[in-house]
């Protein structure tokens, strides 16, 4: 085993035929074994991170949030949802791995791959992001090749997102390359952070790899950065929550917690969550989005009815708040996101990979508004 340093100095740019990105402060040192140099993530950053002061580094929530958080949230922020490497490397063969917090790497509705592994995106000739390979977890420790003999497109090299375990925690992480190739890695973005707040749903169930959860998915349409801040079973519009939100530098918050709330409590938490949230963010675009009907709704009436509640409570909380004066409020209905064909979810609650693509084309449409 060697180690190997590539110097490519302060701050600069990779140029060329996928445009200009920004290259990490950090100088990368790989350890080399059996002809692959394997550099660790947390040399350059991993973009996703809303807060840096973490009792673990792949942490969603920051360490004095424990004790002030539900035990529940602080449970589920230690899942590495929402987080991303990127890289820019000429490498042909492409290898990644880490160390899982939980030996339980799937579930019974949702995938290993989904559950806890990661999955590789790479640039395309044109300048979009495209599915590559995703690791299978079979165990806590994973070591997978993601890709062999993969395409160069010249001496540029290609840039890669590696998308993190949405309903697992991350101890380590490695990406490796073919030893000797050029590596550069890309610094994590911060300006035009779009933040999500939520349910299973927003955390990533049931989506069958980490690409295809919601904010992933818009983050690669936006090309922008994104900060997942879904609680499984737990976006419950709490104002410890607010007060959290308030501290990320977002340029737009989606507030997507209805379905883990009960029209009384949507009544109840709606408008102080977002006058505190408000007291922090006077001026930053709030989407208020309605909870997705479930798609066996049309055979159970208590389901409609909840329906009927939780979203009447929630609009009227928005009307309120807007005839308050907060011109900045925007709302998304619920009834339509997974679509009319009952087709869009594994269990009737959590989209499936089309329903994910359906939320998120009905999110486009409002966040084109809001971002213009």
């Amino acid at each position: 085993m060697q180690r190997r340093e590539f110097v490519l100095g302060s701050s600069g740019t990779v140029l060329g035929l996928f445009g200009c990105y920004s290259i990490a402060d950090a100088v990368p040192t790989a350890i080399t074994e059996e002809g692959i140099d394997w550099y660790n993530v947390q040399q350059w950053g991993v973009e996703g991170r809303g807060f840096s002061e973490t009792k673990s580094y792949f942490d969603r929530l920051p360490a004095k949030a424990e004790g002030v958080v539900r035990k529940a949230v602080w449970g589920l922020s230690l899942h590495s949802a929402g987080m991303s490497a990127r890289f820019n490397t000429d490498s042909g063969d492409l290898h990644v791995r880490y160390r899982l917090k939980s030996g339980n790497v799937a579930m019974p509705h949702m995938p290993a791959t989904g559950v806890s592994g990661v999955d590789l995106y790479g640039t395309n000739e044109e300048g979009h992001d495209r599915w590559i390979s995703v690791s299978r977890p079979t165990a806590q420790d994973v070591k997978y090749k993601w890709a062999t003999g993969i395409d160069l497109p010249g001496r540029d090299g290609r840039l890669y997102t590696a998308y993190l375990p949405l309903y697992n925690g991350v101890e380590k992480m490695e990406v490796g390359v073919r030893s000797g190739s050029r590596f550069a890695p890309m610094a994590p973005r911060k300006k035009g952070t779009i933040v999500f707040y939520g349910t299973s749903i927003m955390h990533g169930a049931c989506a069958s790899r980490p690409g295809m959860a919601l904010p992933a998915i818009l983050g690669r349409w936006y090309n922008r950065p994104i900060i997942n801040l879904g609680f499984s079973g737990n976006g419950m519009l709490e104002l410890e929550l607010a007060d959290l939100l308030g501290e990320l530098d977002a340029s737009v918050y989606c507030i997507d917690c209805l379905p883990n709330l009960v029209p009384d409590l949507v009544k109840q938490r709606t408008i102080p969550f977002f006058e505190r949230l408000r007291k922090h963010k006077p001026d930053t675009p709030i989407l208020m989005v309605e909870d997705r009907s479930y798609t066996n709704s049309p055979f159970y009436k208590r389901m409609r009815d909840r329906h009927a509640g939780s979203r009447g409570a929630f609009r009227s909380g928005y009307d309120t708040l807007r005839k308050a004066g907060d011109e900045n409020l925007h709302y998304l209905k619920g009834e339509n996101l997974l679509g009319g064909d009952g087709e869009a979810a594994t269990d009737g609650s959590h989209p499936n990979d089309l329903g994910f693509m359906r939320y998120a084309e009905h999110y486009q449409v409002a966040l084109d508004q809001i971002l213009k």
